[in-house]
């Protein structure tokens, strides 16, 4: 006769290892309904993922029917991870979408503000005037090398001689300027007259108080002297500050393919100082105006620039007209490694208008100061 023996011990340790299997399936199954429920409500606001939420609709009602079929969830379970990798899908896609969307860069400035630009300033600079020194909010800017009247910040790795310094280059094309801005919503000391609220520090998004409205007004001056100015206010720096002029570059090969243009100027104002601690100043004519700094890349830092010494005679032929007709306008010519997207024209240079600490205002009389000088090398 065959016998049985139980033992009291296994029969425990079975009883409690289902006690602990059904209650991990109850609690996965309860969890994996409620986050049904609300993926559901979610999908049914997308025409786009309405298979999803069929297939949501067939299976999780299923789940309450099988809690105890432990074959029967797995599959479930599988199913749900398939349907759920593919919501995952959807879902980065729509996140892709509005990341894109968030970062699109804003209308150009002609565009937003056509008809609402701040005045301009009621004073009309002459093409001679008496120019004084300030030496307030300023500081003795540094120079290495000279040319006549120019002064040059050599911080390249080249030794700049005379030779690439004489201004014997011809600015062929004298009717087409380009005008754009790398960082397009740099700003400047808020003032009664050109008061606005900073989305950033110096920085804001309103064209008719960052350097977008700096260069409508150089549009403006230069437009009445005859000049076909094609003036670009892409924004390249925001939201995103990093990779500025890979954006920019893009511009400005756009606008070049539409003008040929030989002087092509990214307008910027000055990021160095903070605050109120440093805003260069000239008196023009009685009137306080912004200095104006000329920065001039080359083939220092290993990217392609084989004109950048065009560059250069051409922004020394600039300054040495200014300086014979606004002494002081100018600060010394920056000479840099970084290419700053010069190569794209024999004329191309940055021009820093002001820092923080000067005001709209004198940035703008200073633009009419520029346009007088450019008037004058494009004869």
């Amino acid at each position: 006769m065959n016998v049985a023996v139980i033992n009291l011990k296994d029969i425990l340790k079975y009883f409690f290892r289902i006690l602990i299997a059904t209650f991990i399936i109850f609690v996965t199954t309860h969890y994996i309904s409620n986050s049904g429920q609300n993926l559901k409500k979610m999908l049914s606001t997308n025409v786009s993922t309405k298979f999803l939420t069929k297939c949501l609709e067939i299976s999780i009602p299923s789940l309450k029917t099988t809690e105890t079929d432990f074959k029967s969830e797995i599959k479930i379970t599988k199913l749900m991870n398939m349907e759920l990798a593919v919501l995952g899908q959807e879902i980065s896609e729509v996140n892709q979408t509005t990341i894109a969307n968030n970062n699109e860069i804003p209308e150009t400035s002609e565009t937003q503000n056509e008809t609402e630009y701040t005045v301009s300033p009621q004073v009309e600079i002459p093409k001679q005037a008496e120019t004084e020194e300030v030496s307030d909010r300023n500081f003795k800017p540094g120079s290495n090398t000279y040319y006549g009247t120019t002064a040059i910040d050599n911080e390249s790795d080249y030794t700049l001689t005379e030779e690439m310094l004489v201004p014997d280059v011809e600015i062929d094309n004298k009717k087409d300027i380009i005008i754009y801005h790398t960082h397009t919503s740099e700003s400047y000391t808020p003032c009664d007259t050109y008061n606005y609220t900073m989305t950033g520090n110096y920085r804001t998004t309103d064209s008719n108080y960052n350097v977008i409205r700096v260069g409508t007004e150089l549009s403006t001056s230069l437009t009445k002297k005859g000049f076909n100015v094609i003036h670009d206010g892409t924004y390249h720096d925001f939201p995103a500050y990093s990779g500025s002029y890979d954006r920019s570059l893009a511009t400005a090969q756009k606008l070049l393919e539409i003008t040929p243009a030989d002087l092509v100027i990214d307008l910027h104002r000055d990021a160095v100082g903070n605050g109120d601690t440093y805003g260069p100043t000239v008196m023009v004519n009685g009137q306080r105006v912004a200095q104006l700094m000329i920065v001039i890349g080359t083939d220092g830092g290993g990217l392609e620039h084989p004109n950048w010494v065009e560059n250069l005679k051409i922004a020394v032929k600039i300054q040495e007209t200014a300086n014979q007709m606004y002494p002081g306008l100018f600060r010394p010519i920056i000479v840099r490694n970084s290419r700053y997207n010069q190569h794209v024209s024999k004329g191309a240079c940055i021009i820093e208008v002001g820092a923080t600490a000067n005001t709209l205002g004198e940035c703008l009389l200073s633009m009419q100061c520029l346009a007088n000088v450019l008037e004058e090398v494009c004869k």
